[in-house]
Order: structure tokens, then C-alpha cells, then sequence
């Protein structure tokens, strides 16, 4: 295996990871935005107020895009596999 292969494997695990994490970190961002503001407005600052929704989001969010994470995950690893068989001959 050469340094470019390797690198390139490197390289695509590493923007498939972030492809596959962005909707959960982008819906915590935007959740967490919100409580903010809204403790900020009604001057509440308990720590379940950030907590509960966030977790709510989070676990509504997984069951959404299951099928989706199922699917690319798949494709991703038989592609991978393929790729690394490749490189033994």
C-alpha cells in the first residue's frame, strides 16, 4: 500500500464520519440555541432545561434516521472492504 492510497483511505473515513454525525450536531446546535435563548429571555437557568430537550431531539432524530444511518453504513463499509481487497493483489 502506498502513502497516497492510505491517505486517501484516511481521508474518506474521515468526511464520512462527519457526513454521517452532521444532522445530530447541527439538531444539538439548534436545540441548544433555543434553550439558551429562552433562559436567557425568561431568566430560568436550570440544568435540565438544556438537558431534557437535547436528549429528546437526540433520541427522536435516531429513530427519523435509522434507516438512512442503516443504509450508509452498509454502503460505506462494503465499499471500504472492496477498496482494501484491492490493495492486497
Amino acid at each position: 500500500m502506498n502513502p497516497e492510497t492510505a491517505i486517501d483511505l484516511f481521508k474518506t473515513t474521515i468526511l464520512f464520519s462527519l457526513y454521517i454525525i452532521a444532522p445530530f450536531l447541527i439538531t444539538m446546535l439548534v436545540i441548544g440555541l433555543i434553550t439558551s435563548l429562552i433562559q436567557s429571555v425568561t431568566s430560568l437557568q436550570e440544568q435540565t432545561l438544556t438537558f431534557t430537550p437535547k436528549l429528546l431531539a437526540l433520541a427522536g432524530l435516531g429513530m427519523v434516521l435509522t434507516p438512512w444511518l442503516l443504509r450508509s453504513l452498509t454502503e460505506f463499509t462494503v465499499t471500504m472492504l472492496t477498496r482494501m481487497a484491492a490493495l492486497a493483489h
